[in-house]
C-alpha cells in the first residue's frame, strides 16, 4: 500500500509539471570555451566519486531505501525539466535536489544530479555533453551542498523540520543560479568591467525569474518530503530523517 501510494504521487508530479515546451536553461552545447568544460568537469568528479560509494553504503545498509533514492531523481528530473521563460528572453526553472540532498545527503544527489543532467541532455536538448561538467557543478554540486548545510543549521539549531525542509530547497535552487551566472561571468568577463561587469549582468537576467522559482520549490519539496513522511516513515528513520520515536 506505502508502495503504491509513493507511485502515485510520482506520476501525479510526472503528470502536473512535466513540460510541453523543451526551453533550455542549462549551459548549452558547445558554448563554453574547452578549458571551463574540462575545469568544471575536473571539479565535479571528486563529488560523483563519493556519491557513488555513499549511494553503495546506503543501499547495502538499508535497502528499502531504493525506492526513495529513484523517487528523489525522478523528483529532480520531473523539477528540473519544467522550464519557464522569464522576462529577459531566457527561461528559467526548478532543480529538485533539495529533496533528494534533505534524504541521502549532498553526494549522492551529486550522482543523482549527474543522471538528470545527462538524461536531459540526451533527451530533452538541455544542456549539452561538452558542458555537462559545469552544469552538473552547478546543480548537482553547489546546490545540494547549500541545501544539505541549510538543513543541518537549522535543525542543529532547533528550528522547525518544516522551515528546514522549505529553506533547504529554496537556497539550493537560487544558489545554483547563482553559481551558473559566475560560470558564464568568468568564461565570457565583460570588456568593460570585466568579471564583476559580466556578473551583475548574468545576475540580473537570471535572479527576476528565479527567487519566486526558489520560493515555490519549497513549498513543493516541502509537500513532497510530507507526503513521504506520512507514507514511508521507517525508511526515513533508517535515513535518520525521523527520530525513532516519530
Amino acid at each position: 500500500m506505502k508502495k503504491k501510494n509513493i507511485w502515485m504521487i510520482g506520476l501525479a508530479l510526472t503528470l502536473g509539471l512535466l513540460p510541453q515546451q523543451a526551453f533550455a536553461m542549462h549551459i548549452m552545447e558547445g558554448f563554453l570555451p574547452p578549458k571551463w568544460c574540462i575545469a568544471w568537469g575536473t571539479l565535479t568528479i571528486p563529488f560523483i566519486v563519493a556519491g557513488f560509494f555513499s549511494i553503495q553504503k546506503t543501499v547495502n545498509e538499508h535497502p528499502k531505501t531504493k525506492m526513495l533514492l529513484a523517487m528523489a531523481g525522478a523528483f529532480a528530473f520531473v523539477l528540473s525539466a519544467l522550464k519557464i521563460p522569464s522576462v529577459t528572453g531566457s527561461s528559467s526553472h526548478l532543480t529538485g535536489v533539495g529533496f533528494g540532498t534533505i534524504l541521502f545527503g549532498p553526494t549522492a544527489m551529486a550522482v543523482l544530479g549527474l543522471i538528470v543532467l545527462l538524461f536531459q541532455t540526451i533527451l530533452l536538448a538541455h544542456g549539452g555533453l561538452t558542458t555537462l561538467g559545469a552544469n552538473a557543478f552547478s546543480m548537482a554540486v553547489v546546490g545540494p551542498l547549500v541545501s544539505f548545510a541549510t538543513y543541518k543549521i537549522i535543525k542543529k539549531a532547533k528550528g522547525p523540520q518544516w522551515l528546514a525542509v522549505f529553506l533547504a530547497a529554496a537556497l539550493g535552487d537560487l544558489l545554483t543560479y547563482v553559481t551558473t551566472s559566475v560560470q558564464l561571468a568568468l568564461a565570457f568577463p565583460a570588456e568593460t568591467g570585466g568579471f564583476v561587469a559580466s556578473l551583475i549582468k548574468f545576475m540580473g537576467i537570471f535572479a527576476i525569474t528565479q527567487i519566486p522559482l526558489a520560493i515555490s520549490e519549497g513549498i513543493l519539496t516541502l509537500m513532497m518530503f510530507n507526503a513521504i513522511a506520512a507514507y514511508s516513515k521507517d525508511e526515513l528513520k533508517y535515513l535518520r530523517i525521523l527520530s525513532k520515536e516519530a
